[in-house]
Protein backbone atom coordinates (compact mmCIF):
# COMPACT_ATOMS: atom_id res chain seq x y z
CA UNK A 1 0.00 0.00 0.00
CA UNK A 2 1.23 3.38 -1.06
CA UNK A 3 0.84 6.25 1.29
CA UNK A 4 0.65 9.48 -0.13
CA UNK A 5 0.09 11.68 3.17
CA UNK A 6 -1.50 11.95 6.33
CA UNK A 7 -3.82 14.86 7.68
CA UNK A 8 -5.22 14.69 10.31
CA UNK A 9 -8.83 16.37 10.67
CA UNK A 10 -9.66 19.10 13.12
CA UNK A 11 -13.49 19.34 14.10
CA UNK A 12 -14.13 23.28 14.12
CA UNK A 13 -15.87 24.34 16.70
CA UNK A 14 -14.32 27.89 15.75
CA UNK A 15 -13.67 27.33 12.41
CA UNK A 16 -13.52 31.31 11.61
CA UNK A 17 -10.51 31.70 14.04
CA UNK A 18 -8.52 28.84 12.29
CA UNK A 19 -7.28 31.20 9.92
CA UNK A 20 -5.32 33.41 12.26
CA UNK A 21 -3.67 30.14 14.03
CA UNK A 22 -2.27 27.97 11.27
CA UNK A 23 -1.69 30.90 9.02
CA UNK A 24 -0.54 33.85 11.21
CA UNK A 25 0.62 31.74 14.07
CA UNK A 26 2.30 28.61 12.49
CA UNK A 27 3.23 30.11 9.22
CA UNK A 28 0.88 27.73 6.78
CA UNK A 29 -0.33 28.10 4.04
CA UNK A 30 -4.24 28.03 3.52
CA UNK A 31 -3.98 25.68 0.06
CA UNK A 32 -7.96 24.68 0.04
CA UNK A 33 -11.40 26.08 1.05
CA UNK A 34 -14.45 24.78 -0.16
CA UNK A 35 -16.28 25.65 3.00
CA UNK A 36 -16.84 22.93 4.84
CA UNK A 37 -13.17 21.97 5.08
CA UNK A 38 -10.39 24.06 5.05
CA UNK A 39 -6.77 22.90 4.71
CA UNK A 40 -3.48 24.31 5.54
CA UNK A 41 0.22 23.05 4.51
CA UNK A 42 3.29 24.00 5.16
CA UNK A 43 5.31 26.03 2.19
CA UNK A 44 8.16 24.02 2.80
CA UNK A 45 6.92 20.56 3.24
CA UNK A 46 3.35 20.61 1.27
CA UNK A 47 2.38 17.25 2.72
CA UNK A 48 2.61 18.58 6.34
CA UNK A 49 -0.93 19.41 6.40
CA UNK A 50 -3.99 19.96 8.53
CA UNK A 51 -7.53 20.11 7.91
CA UNK A 52 -10.38 22.00 9.47
CA UNK A 53 -13.87 20.56 9.23
CA UNK A 54 -17.12 21.90 9.61
CA UNK A 55 -19.05 19.11 12.53
CA UNK A 56 -22.34 18.45 10.47
CA UNK A 57 -24.54 15.77 12.33
CA UNK A 58 -26.06 14.44 8.68
CA UNK A 59 -22.74 13.17 7.84
CA UNK A 60 -20.02 11.25 9.52
CA UNK A 61 -16.92 13.29 10.23
CA UNK A 62 -13.82 11.92 9.21
CA UNK A 63 -10.86 12.23 12.12
CA UNK A 64 -8.05 11.35 10.00
CA UNK A 65 -7.59 11.37 5.57
CA UNK A 66 -4.91 9.34 4.69
CA UNK A 67 -4.35 10.19 0.84
CA UNK A 68 -3.27 6.72 -0.70
CA UNK A 69 -2.11 5.84 -4.66
CA UNK A 70 -4.97 3.25 -5.06
CA UNK A 71 -8.40 3.80 -3.28
CA UNK A 72 -10.03 0.57 -5.00
CA UNK A 73 -7.15 -1.63 -3.62
CA UNK A 74 -7.76 0.17 -0.42
CA UNK A 75 -11.39 -0.55 -0.57
CA UNK A 76 -11.25 -4.14 -1.31
CA UNK A 77 -8.65 -4.86 1.51
CA UNK A 78 -11.07 -3.20 4.36
CA UNK A 79 -13.98 -5.42 2.93
CA UNK A 80 -11.92 -8.47 2.87
CA UNK A 81 -11.01 -7.86 6.63
CA UNK A 82 -13.95 -7.21 7.65
CA UNK A 83 -13.89 -3.43 8.36
CA UNK A 84 -16.61 -1.30 8.61
CA UNK A 85 -17.32 1.06 5.96
CA UNK A 86 -19.20 4.12 7.33
CA UNK A 87 -19.25 5.93 3.54
CA UNK A 88 -19.19 3.62 1.23
CA UNK A 89 -16.66 4.75 -2.22
CA UNK A 90 -17.63 7.44 -4.23
CA UNK A 91 -16.36 9.82 -6.88
CA UNK A 92 -16.55 13.53 -5.07
CA UNK A 93 -17.49 15.96 -7.04
CA UNK A 94 -14.40 18.23 -6.38
CA UNK A 95 -11.99 15.56 -7.47
CA UNK A 96 -11.04 12.86 -5.16
CA UNK A 97 -12.41 9.35 -4.81
CA UNK A 98 -12.99 8.08 -1.38
CA UNK A 99 -14.60 6.11 1.24
CA UNK A 100 -14.62 6.43 5.29
CA UNK A 101 -13.53 3.07 7.16
CA UNK A 102 -13.57 2.46 11.09
CA UNK A 103 -10.53 2.04 12.83
CA UNK A 104 -10.25 -0.68 15.58
CA UNK A 105 -10.06 2.20 17.81
CA UNK A 106 -13.18 3.55 16.22
CA UNK A 107 -11.75 6.74 14.62
CA UNK A 108 -13.30 7.58 11.21
CA UNK A 109 -10.53 7.27 8.75
CA UNK A 110 -11.21 9.10 4.94
CA UNK A 111 -9.09 7.32 2.30
CA UNK A 112 -9.10 8.59 -1.08
CA UNK A 113 -7.56 9.59 -3.48
CA UNK A 114 -7.15 11.93 -6.07
CA UNK A 115 -8.77 11.43 -9.70
CA UNK A 116 -6.78 12.33 -12.66
CA UNK A 117 -8.00 15.86 -14.13
CA UNK A 118 -10.17 15.44 -17.45
CA UNK A 119 -8.58 17.36 -20.02
CA UNK A 120 -11.57 17.15 -22.87
CA UNK A 121 -9.12 15.90 -25.30
CA UNK A 122 -10.11 12.85 -26.65
CA UNK A 123 -8.93 9.67 -24.90
CA UNK A 124 -7.55 6.78 -26.66
CA UNK A 125 -7.52 3.06 -24.79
Amino acid sequence: MSIRRVVPNVRAQRGVDSRGFYVDVLGLELVMDMGFIKTFASPSNPTAQVSVVDADAARPYPDLTVEVADVDAAYARARERGVEIVYPLADEPWGVRRFYAREPNGAVVNIMQHRPVETGAARTS
